[in-house]
């Protein structure tokens, strides 16, 4: 099927045009990265709080969220799961705590003081009435034979921040348990677990060598299967299209978070994929053109408006499944189904206005050095 007739576009005489756009583009979105300092990071990589509910009645998604708002969680993840009799919904989400910001200000103090000689001094802290000194109380002693508790004036900054960050964690989970039961009724708890910092580093860890791990593979395919320069054109290109994604994400005031990773492997692949069918037909054009002395110009302008209808139909029916998705996906998929929908035209883009002109570029730089 062709989405439209036969195309004459110079895509090669674009390439500057094309290259002081994105340059713009990418800018943009380091500035804004840079201004926002650095990309927000979602539960995944921040950690925060799970807890698995179980109402007695169906439950309402949306009076759910309308019940944490009140508590400043509004951007929380909801998500109802298993089948609609068993009536269950788990809620994700991170928490501004002051767990780290606390022990801080508790060891500032004692080296000021000396040390603690009551533990009511500890109401003197800042911020600790976002755990609560009466909490506090069951956790840290004076006294060094009480062996189950901290004692506070040998305890280091480090062992005191876990048992800070639980009390902070309860507090919060009670909140939760509290809203939800006065919007919706009675509910069973069926589990509540605690994504700590370690294991968010972690997951931060594999997803950016989830991506590196990627682009590296297909470096290596791209030029197994066809030559250097057709991979160091396409892995541009794929640079290229994740920095542009990332910085409107940045824009658009999404988290970084698994699912946006997830989005971002997909749209390296779906680009990857435009331009490799511009690099077959270009492949072919090379064995069956060169016999009539064609330029290296118009061979790869050939070859990107033979398959652009076919490009622009892909394009578009993968664009109206992701819009659908987009407006009609709810707010817990929005981050995701955003960065497939820029990741999508950019992609497109990038296939014909960077991939093969780094190639044409690559090409003369090589006959100029010749």
């Amino acid at each position: 099927m062709k989405f439209f007739g036969e195309t004459h576009i110079d895509f090669i005489g674009l390439r500057k045009i094309a290259l002081f756009l994105s340059g713009v583009a990418v800018a943009v979105g380091i500035i804004s990265i840079v201004l926002r300092g650095g990309l927000g990071l979602g539960l995944d990589f921040t950690g925060g709080i799970e807890i698995h509910f179980k109402f007695k009645e169906t439950p309402s998604i949306s009076k759910i969220r309308f019940a944490l708002a009140k508590i400043d969680l509004s951007k929380a993840v909801i998500q109802q799961y298993g089948s609609r009799q068993e009536n269950l919904v788990l809620v994700r989400c991170s928490v501004e705590e002051a767990s780290q910001e606390i022990a801080s200000n508790i060891i500032s103090y004692r080296e000021r003081q000396g040390e603690f000689t009551d533990l009511k001094e500890l109401r003197t802290i800042p911020e600790i009435e976002a755990v609560g000194y009466e909490n506090l109380l069951g956790v840290f002693t004076l006294d060094s034979s009480q062996m189950e508790k901290i004692d506070l004036n040998q305890a280091t900054e480090v062992s005191l921040v876990p048992p800070i960050r639980q009390i902070f964690h309860r507090k919060t989970v009670a909140k939760i348990e509290e809203v939800v039961r006065n919007e919706l009724g009675a509910f069973a708890v069926q589990s509540i677990d605690i994504i700590g910092p370690k294991v968010s580093q972690e997951l931060q860890r594999k997803a950016y060598l989830a991506i590196i791990f990627a682009l590296s593979g297909m470096l290596i395919y791209i030029t197994w299967r066809f030559e250097l320069r057709f991979a160091v054109g396409a892995l541009i290109a794929l640079v290229h299209d994740v920095f542009i994604s990332l910085g409107a994400l940045s824009l658009a005031n999404f988290d970084l978070s698994l699912p946006v990773i997830a989005a971002l492997l997909t749209i390296i692949g779906y680009s990857l994929n435009d331009t490799i069918v511009v690099y077959d037909r270009i492949r072919e054009n090379l064995k069956t053109h060169r016999k009539g002395k064609d330029s290296l110009r118009k061979l790869l302008n050939l070859s990107i408006n033979q398959s652009l209808s076919r490009t622009i139909v892909t394009s578009l029916t993968t664009l109206i499944v992701v819009v659908v998705l987009f407006v009609w996906g709810g707010s817990v998929i929005h981050s995701f189904t955003f960065i497939l929908l820029v990741g999508i035209i950019v992609g497109t883009y990038s296939s014909n206005f960077i991939a093969t002109p780094v190639v044409y570029s690559w090409a003369r730089s090589k006959m100029r050095r010749e």
